[in-house]
């Protein structure tokens, strides 16, 4: 079946989050990802094992929809194998420490000779400019360095990073932004281009609400903070909605540690939710009259839809508020999720198989083309395509391809 991106292949020379992250969404359009790897495979498919000798977790959840090969480039012959797969494939991307490709003899230059149509995407920690663009970079170095971390968690508390990992699987996103762009342009001019993402811009970019902050501390208060004592930056603020609403998570019963509704009291609904949590008096109760005082006595009306919301589940108390209008969602935590009945209406969780690991569940595709619907194929074993690769792809004949077996082209 014709997909989105058929017709597209791309050489994904990335390991652990952020690339692959890029690399398998566009598989999962429809694109042709060959998955180059070193003859020791991608670091992560060791990483945080739970069945010993298996492909762990970490690397099936980032690699399906994907075929591997593995290539010696620092063996004549593999880099030959290298070169000819540059030639014919539309994207190259790569994720390496700085000056690594070049050492190899594969810089951007080198690379757009051999291929002047081809687009190459690297994804760095803080790019290949800059006092910082040596640096090593992780999920949590970019939160920190990008902003997020000095805006998450409470106001009396640490800095916390957040559970969602924006700053590889974030870079990922925008990194695949970058490359059909890249390949759109490609349309109109022929030429292929050098797209790059730094974790901590990436960062930077989704924690775009905290630097509107930023800039509005000068001028007064943030009044949608439930704490007023501002120094010269964006505060932490722990679960306070950040936007023109009043937002926050209220406890429900049993009081376990997801029980929790998050509700967010915008100002036309203010009215019904009153009556319902308090009657026509609370609804009159001049505290609370508009936005501007309910901001000022937010403290007090917390503690109000607490106290009614203990006597309900965080579906219970969903349920009555949904009936009012009022936006609200559980928290949900991965056993929620991963057995929630809309989550797998959206196949946002599928069952797939694996010859070493059997059964798991993997995330699938957040997104929905209605002409390009989502097979989600499980991740390859190490080099599991390469003669089929070099055959089908290259064109190497099986003489060819036990000539550069023997010159070491994919082994140590």
């Amino acid at each position: 079946m014709d997909k989105a991106l058929s017709g597209i292949r791309i050489l994904d020379m990335t390991h652990v989050q952020a690339g692959p992250t890029s690399s398998q969404l566009m598989g999962f359009l429809g694109a042709d990802v060959i998955k180059l790897e070193s003859p020791a495979g991608d670091a992560t498919r060791k990483q945080l094992r739970d069945i010993p000798d298996a492909d762990s977790l970490y690397f099936t959840m980032l690699n399906c929809n994907k075929r591997s090969i593995t290539v010696n480039l620092k063996n004549e012959q593999g880099k030959a194998v290298f070169t000819k797969l540059l030639k014919i494939c539309d994207v190259v991307m790569e994720n390496f420490g700085p000056g690594v490709l070049n050492r190899l003899g594969f810089g951007w230059e080198t690379v757009h000779e051999i291929n002047p149509h081809i687009v190459m995407a690297s994804i760095k920690g803080f790019g290949t400019e800059g006092p910082y663009a040596a640096f090593k970079a992780y999920e949590n170095v970019a939160q920190a360095m990008g902003g997020a971390m000095s805006t998450t968690g409470v106001p009396e508390g640490p800095p916390f990073a957040t559970g969602a990992q924006i700053g590889d699987s974030g870079t990922g996103v925008h990194l695949m932004a970058g490359i059909l762009a890249a390949l759109l342009q490609r349309e109109r001019t022929g030429r292929g281009q050098y797209v790059e993402c730094a974790m901590m811009d990436c960062v930077m970019n989704l924690a775009r609400v905290k630097w509107r902050d930023h800039q509005r501390i000068e001028r007064g208060p943030l009044p949608e903070y439930s704490r007023q004592d501002f120094e010269s930056f964006t505060p932490r603020a722990g679960n306070d909605s950040g936007g023109g609403q009043l937002g926050n998570a209220v406890k429900c019963k049993p009081g376990g540690p997801n029980d929790y509704l998050y509700v967010v009291v915008q100002e036309h609904v203010w009215n019904s939710l009153a009556k319902c949590i308090g009657g026509d008096k609370l609804a009159a109760d001049p505290r609370f009259d508009n936005i501007d005082v309910r901001r000022a006595n937010q403290a007090e009306m917390w503690q109000m839809l607490e106290d009614y919301a203990s006597s309900y589940t965080k579906r219970e108390f969903m349920a009555i508020l949904n009936e009012i209008d009022v936006p609200c969602g559980p928290i949900m935590s991965t056993e929620d999720l991963i057995d929630d009945e809309h989550v797998k209406l959206r196949e946002m969780m599928v069952e797939l198989d694996h010859p070493e690991r059997g059964k798991w569940v993997n995330l699938g595709c957040p997104i929905k083309l209605s002409d390009s619907p989502v097979e989600v194929k499980r991740s390859p074993l190490l080099g599991e395509h390469t003669d089929e690769i070099l055959s089908e792809v290259l064109g190497y004949s099986d003489n060819e391809i036990a000539g550069l077996k023997e010159a070491g082209a994919f082994t140590r």
